[in-house]
């Protein structure tokens, strides 16, 4: 795959990589039991949290199937790290590709993961030439459902009772959209309408 520059620029983000003085600003949700069950691995503390910035630091690129891309969500005005995307490039033959993400409880609702994620599926579509882009949300995630179909995704399964979180049965749902589906308005060339003859 080609060369990627990054930060990535929005309307009022930036999705740059991560650095080594984040820990802060992602500790503030990281840790949070409410996000905890949505991420790759457990951050239950700030030590948790060092370590998972130290793996994120490195993902900046897609060279092979297994590798993943993480970026920070700031936005612009203030420099506020609000959240993160990734994108996991999961099969090379067949086009496949997860997009994962966390925002700040404190964060949500204004928009800022639709902006990022519209950013990060033309990423896959447009640069990494991804052919179909999943999502797994939970399925009482009324917030992450809206957002799914927001962008145009389809759900495709419903997981129920299918693992157990501190006790607690997960629902999980999977969404996904295929590169031609994506944003068809600009993919898609409609020829001019003829003039009818009389």
């Amino acid at each position: 795959m080609s060369s990627l520059r990054l930060p990535v620029e929005t309307d009022r983000l930036l999705l740059r990589p991560f650095e080594r003085g984040d820990i802060e600003a992602v500790g503030r949700y990281h840790i949070l039991p409410a996000v905890q069950r949505y991420m790759v691995r457990p951050t239950r503390y700030i030590e948790d949290v060092a370590a998972a910035i130290a793996i994120m630091r490195k993902q900046v690129e897609l060279h092979r199937p297994g590798d993943t891309l993480t970026l920070a969500m700031v936005r612009k005005g203030d420099h506020q790290l609000v959240g993160q995307v990734s994108l996991n490039w999961s099969d090379a033959t067949a086009g496949q590709g997860e997009a994962r993400f966390a925002i700040d409880p404190a964060e949500s609702g204004k928009g800022y993961l639709t902006e990022a994620l519209t950013a990060l599926f033309d990423l896959a579509f447009d640069h990494f030439r991804i052919h179909r882009l999943m999502v797994r949300c939970d399925g009482r995630s009324h917030h992450s459902i809206k957002l799914m179909q927001k962008l145009g995704m389809r759900l495709e399964a419903h997981y129920r009772e299918h693992a157990l979180f501190q006790g607690e049965w997960d629902e999980e749902l999977h969404f996904a959209v295929l590169d031609r589906e994506w944003r068809p308005s600009a993919k898609v060339h409609h020829l001019p309408v003829r003039d009818r003859v009389a």
